[in-house]
């Protein structure tokens, strides 16, 4: 009779153990943001990016990215990027050659995340053909993706990262549906994030195309606690001067991730943003 007492005890105790087990994978949470650090060059003065790329990087260290999508990256923002995040990988290609071509880069926590896949595709009717565009675009414009494993839970997922046209509303229109294209092509079924810039606020024909009767979910819209921080996300670089005009970046996530935080970070220092785009960060889940 002891001998079945224990047994049973022991049986449920691993039966205890493994469901723990199975709840602990599920539940790692994960951070993920995307940043316009505003691209590097000659006329930004006081807030040229010498001066302000120690905090775009300490804002990502304080904050605990995990992924992050960064958009209008040129290489020497990627290089030194590089050296101040140095638990960092990237991936990412010009949206046209040379040394003034940005990158949509995607960087990742090195020791938590393998990558499996990559890839760049341009906004056009060409998505494959490099720095084509289409409609009434102004510039070509790309998203890059990530297949990542998360070494922590055994999950794989996509993470995507895009920056819009910010003049061709057609462009925009248009770009939203070959990512849709592009998402099904290349992820599939998988869990996917998708991070960026899309130059369109929550009331434009761009977002309506993104969200609806699609599977992409605004990631604001299903966090399981409020919102943190101001809502919209085109900030200008003076905290007094400039009103944080329209929410245009974003965090989209397909049903598999659950997003559990939310927020628009304000960081500044002496009345300057370390961009003139606010950053969003996510806390989320990813499911198998």
């Amino acid at each position: 009779m002891i001998t079945r007492i224990k047994s049973t005890s022991l049986r449920w105790w691993i039966v205890g153990i493994l469901t723990l087990s199975s709840y602990l994978t599920w539940a790692q949470d994960m951070r993920v943001m995307t940043y316009n650090i505003r691209y590097k060059n000659t006329i930004d003065s006081i807030n040229g990016w010498e001066f302000r790329k120690e905090n775009v990087a300490g804002l990502i260290h304080y904050h605990q990215a995990d992924v992050l999508g960064v958009q209008e990256a040129m290489p020497d923002q990627l290089a030194d990027l590089e050296k101040l995040l140095p638990d960092f990988s990237w991936y990412g290609v010009p949206r046209v050659a040379g040394k003034n071509g940005e990158y949509t880069a995607i960087f990742y926590r090195k020791s938590r995340f393998k990558l499996l896949d990559s890839g760049t595709f341009w906004y056009s009717e060409t998505p494959n053909v490099k720095e084509s565009k289409s409609w009434d675009a102004f510039y070509p414009r790309t998203a890059s993706w990530c297949k990542l494993a998360d070494q922590t839970t055994g999950t794989e997922f996509f993470f995507f990262n895009t920056h819009l046209d910010h003049r061709g509303e057609i462009a925009r229109q248009k770009s939203a549906d070959v990512l849709h294209e592009q998402l099904q092509t290349i992820a599939g079924q998988k869990p996917v994030i998708v991070a960026g810039d899309f130059n369109a606020s929550p009331t434009s024909i761009t977002y309506q195309k993104l969200t609806e009767g699609r599977k992409l979910l605004d990631s604001i819209k299903q966090s399981k606690t409020p919102h943190y921080g101001p809502e919209n996300t085109s900030s200008g670089f003076s905290v007094r001067k400039e009103p944080i005009r329209s929410r245009i970046d974003y965090i989209f996530v397909t049903s598999h991730v659950k997003v559990l935080r939310h927020a628009t970070l304000s960081d500044q220092q002496e009345g300057r943003y370390y961009s003139d785009h606010l950053p969003v960060i996510a806390v989320v889940e990813v499911g198998h």
